[in-house]
């Protein structure tokens, strides 16, 4: 591959996120990350503002805390405020060495204010596998919505759409 067809950020991001607010206890977050895989979850406000993120990380010391302390703790406790934020046509190799110079797991993007996606070390990797095998082809990120992003789940046919358009096959 060479320089000129470098991705972008929103060819291999997770769209669609779940999230959480940051007045959330710190128990839902963790029951999210269970539930649906994920160890990254945008904190965004009621109007959609990004506030920071919670991580694994983040999460699981709260549990070597006494019982009623980490049962009341809320994510605006444990989260990491000013994530590192990039656009969907940022390229991949630039956030990929700046996640690794910074030692984080992710990266939050944003398109015209609103959280559209996470890139995480695992969609990295995914890059540099289809790099390696030369199976790499052009996705297109398109646009979303400009609502205020909702939690989603698995079978929503909008968080289907996005992915499709985002990782066609």
């Amino acid at each position: 591959m060479n320089h000129a067809e470098v991705p972008a950020v929103g060819d291999y991001m997770t769209p669609g996120p779940y999230f959480v607010g940051p007045d959330e206890l710190l128990a839902r977050a963790e029951a999210l990350m269970r539930e649906h895989g994920i160890r990254h979850l945008p904190v965004v406000s009621d109007d959609g503002e990004l506030l920071g993120v919670v991580s694994d990380r983040d999460v699981y010391p709260a549990r070597s805390m006494s019982r009623e302390r980490a049962e009341s703790m809320s994510i605006s406790d444990a989260m990491t405020p000013d994530p590192y934020v990039v656009a969907p046509d940022a390229p991949l190799n630039h956030v990929a060495r700046v996640m690794y110079e910074r030692r984080i797991g992710s990266a939050v993007v944003v398109d015209r204010g609103m959280v559209v996606g996470v890139f995480t070390v695992s969609d990295g990797l995914v890059a540099l596998v289809e790099a390696l095998e030369g199976t790499y082809t052009r996705r297109r990120y398109e646009g979303v919505t400009t609502e205020p992003p909702a939690r989603r789940h698995p079978s929503d046919p909008a968080l289907a759409l996005a992915r499709q358009r985002a990782r066609p096959r």
